[in-house]
């Protein structure tokens, strides 16, 4: 186990990180941050010179791959970071400098344990491109097909693995604090971002979201996802379907090209609902550098290694929430969120209705260019802290692509509507989903579900309950405290962690001092 000196140190050289880009003043200056935070932010900022913009993307890519996908987490955060870090950490890039290909040589052929030679015709040793997690190769394969394959870089595991756990103890002892801080959740943070690089930490995985998307979008014309080269795949190596086409975010060349605009917009925009509330299932990294436009016109979307999936009931509400959004049925917005305890039921639903009513009227009847999912999002953001919300941590996958999705839209039609081309699908979808014909059909099932478990029901109260004349019941024993699973008082228990808090955060402070007076650190 790492120890708490070990985990005061590293977030004292990221803070000098952070400070180098002026990032830290956002949290030193927080109304909300906790003192200890902010004695901690001035330590690890002492001797630095802080430019008077910050920074946050050059910070977090300065500090490493870990961090890269923490900004890119905070980035569906403007409750938490602020609309201004929100702005800055969308332009988070995530691409780093190369790793030489003898040591990707080498990792294929270790992970497949034969020579590169047996599983590709030719590999061009220059890669298309170099993220913080692993680096794409053209490839043609023995057969003769043109692949991409996908490797990880090496060691990457292990580094994620020790930045992450200094995060979840950073994420404890916030918590901890209590009040604000408590209200946000950051352990639940950290633990979804835990969660979503372990997927990516393990191309399988990645492959077989490729897979089920695939299945789930394959009556969906003009939208592809590439296939999987199953037999060249493994947990540090994924080969994919070569993919030709124009890169979304070359405008210029796709209207060369002849290609329909606003009706791509539109059927993008169409595609993610389709995912996401018709599937649950999504691509949750829609980024312009993620899609592709074939000379046909179809989409094509590549790098499945963070997803999201949202189940039945959580689609049923945000359906729900979002007809009611767009059609201004504010009271029915707010009788959801008390339904999915999203708001806690002490507070009122009508002043609820009435505050999601000075979110949604303010942006009814303006132009076209004026309409932002994103603006509402950021509204509703807004008023969680005055109805004691906490955060949602399976909706923030789908927060961060909604804006994202929006923002391809509006680039490639300006003039688009995303309520307007939402409505009818989300319409349609709740006709079906939730009309008579679909609950009569939802109680044949449950009902159906329950006849056919009343076996296995017998069986375990059986089980549970004996027929009498077999062992005796046992008589009651004492309740005997374990030698191991002995504890200190709580009030001494609570004076001993926080002196070892302070002693750690002290040593960590002279250490980093130490080293900034020796001209250790830049």
């Amino acid at each position: 186990m790492t120890s708490a000196t070990t985990h005061v140190l590293r977030l004292l050289r990221w803070g000098r990180t952070l400070a180098r880009h002026g990032a830290l003043r956002i949290i030193e200056e927080g109304a909300n941050t906790p003192a200890p935070v902010r004695r901690l932010c001035r330590l690890a900022r002492f001797g630095t010179l802080q430019p008077r913009e910050p920074d946050y993307s050059g910070a977090f890519q300065a500090i490493g791959p870990a961090a890269i996908k923490l900004g890119q987490t905070l980035a569906t955060r403007p409750d938490l970071v602020g609309e201004e870090a929100v702005a800055n950490l969308l332009t988070l890039q995530d691409s780093l400098p190369p790793v030489p290909f003898a040591a990707i040589q080498a990792e294929i052929e270790a992970s497949f344990q034969q020579p590169l030679a047996a599983l590709f015709a030719s590999i061009d040793p220059d890669p298309v491109g170099a993220a913080s997690i692993a680096q794409v190769h053209k490839a043609v394969t023995t057969e003769g097909r043109t692949v991409a394959v996908k490797v990880l870089r090496p060691g990457i595991r292990e580094k994620f693995s020790r930045d992450i756990a200094t995060y979840e103890w950073a994420a404890a002892h916030l918590e901890a604090l209590g009040g604000e801080a408590k209200r946000l959740r950051p352990r639940l943070v950290i633990a979804n971002l835990k969660r979503w690089t372990a997927r990516e930490l393990d191309l399988r995985r990645e492959a077989a979201s490729a897979s089920e998307l695939a299945e789930a979008m394959s009556s969906f014309a003009g939208y592809h996802v590439p296939a999987i080269d199953w037999d060249r795949t493994n947990g540090r190596v994924m080969t994919i379907e070569w993919v030709d086409g124009i890169k979304m975010s070359d405008i210029a060349a796709l209207k060369a090209a002849g290609h329909d605009l606003p009706g791509m917009a539109r059927r993008l925009v169409i595609a993610f609902l389709t995912q996401a509330i018709s599937a649950g299932f999504f691509h949750a990294d829609m980024h312009q550098g993620n899609l592709f436009v074939r000379p046909d016109g179809t989409i094509v979307a590549i790098d499945f290694g963070i997803m999201g999936r949202i189940d039945r009931q959580a689609r049923v509400w945000l359906a729900e929430i979002l007809y009611g959004l767009t059609t201004g049925n504010y009271r029915r917005v707010a009788e959801i969120h008390f339904e999915a305890q999203y708001v806690p039921s002490f507070h009122s639903v009508d002043e609820f209705a009435t505050a999601l009513r000075a979110v949604g009227e303010p942006m009814r009847g303006k132009p076209v260019s004026e309409l932002s999912v994103g603006q509402m999002l950021d509204g509703l953001f807004a008023i969680t802290r005055d109805f004691d919300m906490q955060t949602q941590p399976h909706l923030l996958l789908l927060q961060k692509t909604m804006v994202m999705v929006e923002g391809l839209a509006t680039a490639l039609d300006p003039e688009i509507n995303m309520w307007d081309v939402s409505a009818p699908f989300v319409r349609g979808w709740i006709r079906d989903e939730l009309g008579p014909e679909a609950a009569v059909a939802d109680k044949l099932r449950e009902g159906v579900r329950t006849l056919l478990g009343l076996p296995d029901l017998v069986r375990r109260v059986e089980q549970a309950y004996p027929a009498k004349g077999g062992a005796p019941e046992p008589p009651p024993l004492p309740d005997i405290p374990l030698v191991w699973e002995r504890r200190q008082p709580a009030g001494n228990h609570a004076r001993a962690s926080w002196s070892g808090y302070l002693l750690a955060g002290g040593f960590g402070g002279l250490v980093t001092w130490l080293i900034i007076a020796q001209g250790w650190v830049g």
